[in-house]
């Protein structure tokens, strides 16, 4: 166990911790967009579809 503790302090010590966290950040948001995106994009379908449904 401590050397899982050791290897995890080296890792946040070294350039390589902060440069993951950041990217891992970067992605999370990414996902959050295109999450929101979908999810009106999926909206918009379906209330096109809801149109073309109730012409027939």
């Amino acid at each position: 166990m401590k050397a899982l503790v050791n290897r995890a302090k080296d890792f946040l010590k070294s350039e390589d911790g902060p440069t993951a966290t950041e990217y891992a950040v970067m992605l999370a948001l990414i996902i959050v967009v295109c999450i929101a995106t979908v999810k009106s994009i999926g909206t918009k379908a379906n209330t096109a579809f809801k149109a073309v449904d109730d012409n027939l």
